[in-house]
């Protein structure tokens, strides 16, 4: 490391987005399948009822508290301000920098925790006052069982900072598998919602939070220093206090979904949870991977004055995503039916309940290229240190957009809240790229409209051939039930995969093809090595 004052030592290349994006993408991918062997889990051990309807809700209260501690957005914040200060005051400031950070932030988090747990109870009886009083004291006991686990959510996200920085991806990439590993083994182990969230604790101690510091101990020390009034932290703090306080509607809508359901019928949170968790994947695999990839490239080119550049890799990363979300979004739309019943239909899990998440999770695809445009658009205010006006905007979009959410919600139900999320997940993302243009002349809007237009066609189109091909299976093998579901699955997809490739290559935009040329060439490549 080089001595305080001295310039940093020259880094090593930092690996290509694209080349982040899919080693992200694939563990993304990895993540949810084990994610939905926990949501089957989840599905066999507590249907749909008070109990799932407590389990998904027990998450609100610590997940608020990771978004009101910056659990997410330390990394977001930390990206820039180390970068900045490892390239203008060399390596030991910067190390300083992150144990001041480290030490402090877990001090606020722990007082935090305590806080909340001894108001557990009183902060489900106001937040789920639509559940019955058994449901909200199981509601509240789970609460408590999660809350220590954002202690390592937080923290382990400081760590994961520097690691990106360094260019090294792989525990950011293995961790939410070892957290979804925890719990599946400990609902397996119990069969009771307790038993799940003990394992989700278990998880965040191993995998957010431990893997990450071991591996940054091959490379940095890992001290922990707690000073409130270092020049240092306050700048972070300053620096991050906008995603601490501003509101972003892609974690507020999952507050909304569980808010405003619980005064709905009885599994309507359950519901929206299964569905959401299902959505989610072509958003993580997607919006996520790119984003998280793209950010330290972006904060990089920006700190070197490369605005040009900059805003090349930025309108890349975005048709690429726009592109790939628009396929996702159609499959998803197309075997929104088939793949709740294959996945969830099993033990407590009926076909009444699977049939009201099949439809809710079709009309949540609608907002999935929304969600993931959005991801990756906000990183143009993040790699520039705008936090302030990336959340003024997203906390706006929030407030205005509660009265579509109580309107849809109290008309249609678990369907209208999905729906409600879509609109306003849509208008996030416009808005958000209209600004990035107005403020830094870039991205282009025109360009990623084209791609979005090109890539909708062949969406359509792969939707209608796989929804035909799947059909004429199921009435070929005259199958009933998970059986249909199956053959509609293997059928369809393989009709919808032909379909897309055929289509992306006559009238596909050229980064999405790129994109999705090297994701099939790496699994053919570990399809190969697996022979």
């Amino acid at each position: 490391m080089s001595a305080p004052g001295e310039p940093a030592a020259a880094p090593r290349p930092a690996p290509s987005v694209r080349a982040v994006a899919l080693l992200l993408g694939a563990s993304v991918a990895l993540s949810r399948v084990v994610g939905y062997v926990r949501e089957i889990t989840l599905a066999n051990q507590l249907g749909v009822g008070s109990s799932s309807d407590a389990y998904n809700a027990a998450f609100t209260i610590p997940d608020v508290l990771n978004y009101l501690l910056a659990g997410g957005a330390l990394t977001v914040a930390f990206v820039p301000f180390y970068t900045r200060v490892r390239r203008e005051r060399g390596d030991a400031a910067a190390q300083q920098l992150f144990e001041t950070v480290l030490g402090t932030t877990a001090a606020l988090v722990v007082v935090a925790t305590c806080v909340l747990f001894a108001l557990a109870d009183e902060l489900v009886r106001v937040a789920f006052s639509g559940f019955d009083a058994p449901t909200r004291a199981l509601t509240a006991r789970l609460s408590r069982i999660l809350l220590p686990a954002q202690v390592f959510f937080v923290t382990g996200g400081i760590v994961r900072a520097v690691l990106m920085v360094e260019g090294r991806f792989a525990t950011h990439a293995v961790a939410p598998v070892v957290y979804n590993l925890g719990i599946i083994a400990g609902g397996l182990a119990t069969g009771t919602p307790e038993g799940f969230a003990w394992g989700a604790l278990a998880g965040a101690v191993v995998g957010p939070f431990a893997l990450p510091v071991a591996d940054l101990l091959r490379t940095h020390r890992v001290g922990l220093r707690i000073d409130l009034r270092s020049r240092d932290f306050r700048t972070y703090a300053w620096i991050a206090l906008p995603l601490m306080l501003g509101l972003s509607l892609t974690t507020v809508d999952e507050w909304y979904e569980k808010l405003f359901g619980q005064a709905l019928a009885v599994g309507t949170v359950a519901v929206l949870g299964f569905a959401r968790k299902l959505v989610q994947a072509p958003i993580a695999i997607v919006g996520q991977a790119i984003g998280v990839a793209a950010l330290p490239t972006l904060t990089r080119l920006w700190s070197e004055g490369r605005t040009d550049e900059l805003e090349r890799v930025l309108s890349g990363a975005l048709r690429a995503a726009i592109g790939l979300g628009a396929l996702s979004a159609a499959f998803v739309f197309a075997f929104a039916a088939p793949v709740v019943t294959v996945l969830y239909q099993h033990g407590a899990f009926s076909a009444e309940a699977a049939a009201r998440t099949g439809r809710v999770l079709a009309v949540m695809s609608f907002a999935i290229v929304g969600w993931i445009a959005q991801q990756v658009a906000v990183r143009a205010f993040y790699a520039r240190e705008e936090m302030w006006r990336a959340m003024a905007l997203g906390t706006a979009i929030v407030v205005a957009v509660v009265p579509l959410y109580v309107f849809a919600g109290g008309a249609y139900g678990a369907e209208g809240l999905a729906a409600a999320g879509a609109v306003a997940m849509v208008v996030n993302a416009v808005a958000t790229l209209a600004w990035a243009r107005a403020r830094f002349g870039g991205p282009r809007l025109g360009p990623l409209a084209r791609s979005l237009a090109r890539s909708a066609v062949v969406a359509a189109a792969a939707a209608a051939a796989g929804r035909a091909a799947g059909g004429a299976a199921v009435g070929a093998l005259g199958a009933e039930g998970r059986a249909a579901a199956i053959a509609e699955l293997v059928a369809g997809g393989a009709a919808f995969a032909a379909a897309a490739a055929i289509g992306l290559a006559a009238v596909g935009d050229a980064e999405t093809r790129a994109t999705a040329q090297r994701l099939a060439g790496r699994a053919a490549r570990l399809a190969r090595r697996r022979r």
